[in-house]
């Protein structure tokens, strides 16, 4: 009865490309197969005793309490009007020269990543207030479309990332499950922490490459990026610089500096930003009760929303194992030609594909627990798998035509790109991200130094 694992999955693929919620398509569609699986004596009930504990387990994860102090983060940092004054002091300091409004949008989307770690908010954000400006000052649309969702979507890969917050859950569980499968009753674990500091170099290496492909822009083709012309030039003196950059600076080395340090945990940490995201909206002005209340009120939503997908891939997870596809997926994988490479370079493809049409957190809870153990048994490290599962998704949310970062920009600029300029602009830059998964795949040290270091 294994095939039926699998016909499970694709129907749950199916019910999520109508639209339906996600959380209740897993539970819903897994709880389904059961039944018949029941029925036709193909399942053993029994597995199903174990659901409770399962989601018990998820409600009291202390790792997941960072989830909503991180959300509420970002929307508050959003609402304070933090990216506007980052991006006109930027562009302040490097307007001048050749594509220096472009660098300017990379720089402070690496910084937005860095203190809120939400891709939609981030891409909407510089959406509105960049690519009105970039194509005034003549800069071609294409080319401002992939410098936009690009950067936006650096918050998936520079911590604090929630996807990385999730993304070590599921790999420590993952870790330890390869452990045992090996023998080995004493296993190690691996922390958030381990993971954001696996993530630095990588993230920086990204944001390089991004700055490297539009100074080569600017000498091959300067039309497409031209300077500011000096009427439009912002003269700034070093205390409107410092004031603008430091109080954000100063967040993400609280909040990023005291987890990799080991001085709190990612929770902890995250309630330090979430303090330090509301003294930022205070000092801005932008603090009063709608706002709080508006934010509490994102929060509680996307809280909401993210524990209700952890329920239901748990369900999806526990059917799938009970009807063995997850033996079927060990065999498939440990029998392919090439040996372990093979495997891992398999694995990232079809995520790639599924995140066309599933987001991070589906295939983080749905996807990874399948053959995370698997990958792991044969000998990766489970930092290094888990940069690289993060920078794939990320990936998927550049390419067209199902990009998420390509929604979210079209949504807000729909009368100022053709969807063929949006396309043509993000390809260089898919191909980018390629570029350094290829890069990571043969210098894995690049990844995991820092951790070893730590």
């Amino acid at each position: 009865m294994e095939w039926l694992a699998f016909v499970m999955f694709f129907g749950v693929i199916a019910f999520l490309l109508t639209g339906f919620p996600v959380a209740f398509s897993l539970a819903g569609v897994s709880l389904i197969f059961a039944a018949i699986g029941t029925i036709v004596g193909g399942f053993d009930s029994a597995l199903m005793h174990a659901l409770p504990s399962r989601i018990y387990g998820i409600m009291t994860n202390q790792i997941f309490m960072a989830v909503p102090l991180f959300v509420f983060m970002g929307t508050i940092l959003e609402r304070a009007k933090i990216a506007e004054r980052l991006l006109d002091t930027m562009a302040g300091l490097f307007g001048s020269l050749r594509g220096g409004l472009g660098l300017s949008v990379i720089l402070v989307g690496m910084l937005l990543a860095a203190s809120t770690g939400i891709v939609g908010a981030t891409v909407v954000t510089m959406g509105l207030l960049s690519l009105p400006t970039m194509i005034k000052r003549g800069y071609s649309p294409s080319l401002s479309a992939g410098i936009i969702c690009a950067s936006g979507t650096l918050g998936q890969i520079i911590p604090p990332s929630i996807i990385l917050v999730l993304l070590a859950d599921v790999i420590s569980n993952a870790y330890q499950q390869a452990q045992l499968s090996q023998g080995i009753f004493s296993p190690e674990t691996l922390s958030v922490s381990d993971l954001f500091a696996g993530a630095i170099l990588p993230g920086l290496m990204l944001v390089s490459f991004y700055i490297l492909y539009l100074l080569f822009i600017a000498w091959w083709r300067p039309e497409q990026v031209p300077a500011a012309p000096r009427e439009a030039e912002v003269k700034l003196d070093l205390k409107q610089t410092l004031d603008a950059l430091f109080p954000p600076l100063l967040l993400i080395v609280a909040v990023l500096g005291s987890i990799v340090a080991g001085v709190a945990t990612p929770t902890e940490a995250a309630s330090v930003g979430a303090v330090g995201a509301l003294l930022l909206a205070w000092r801005n002005n932008q603090l009063d009760m709608d706002c709080i209340k508006e934010t509490s009120r994102t929060t509680v939503k996307v809280t909401c929303m993210v524990f209700a997908i952890f329920i239901g891939a748990s369900i999806f997870s526990l059917i799938f194992r009970g009807y063995g596809g997850d033996d079927v997926v060990h065999e498939f994988l440990t029998q392919l030609p090439g040996g372990p490479l093979t495997a891992v370079a398999v694995v990232m493809l079809v995520m790639f594909i599924l995140g066309f049409v599933l987001d991070f957190i589906e295939i983080t809870f749905v996807v990874v627990p399948i053959v995370g153990p698997i990958l792991l048994a044969m000998g990766f490290d489970p930092i290094w798998l888990g940069i690289m599962i993060a920078i794939n998704l990320q990936t998927s949310f550049l390419t067209p035509p199902f990009g998420f970062a390509l929604f979210y920009l079209r949504g807000v600029a729909s009368t100022q790109l053709t969807t063929q300029q949006l396309y043509r602009g993000v390809i260089p830059f898919v191909l980018i991200q390629l570029f350094t998964l290829l890069v990571l795949s043969r210098w894995p040290g690049i990844v995991t130094w820092l951790p070893g270091q730590l």
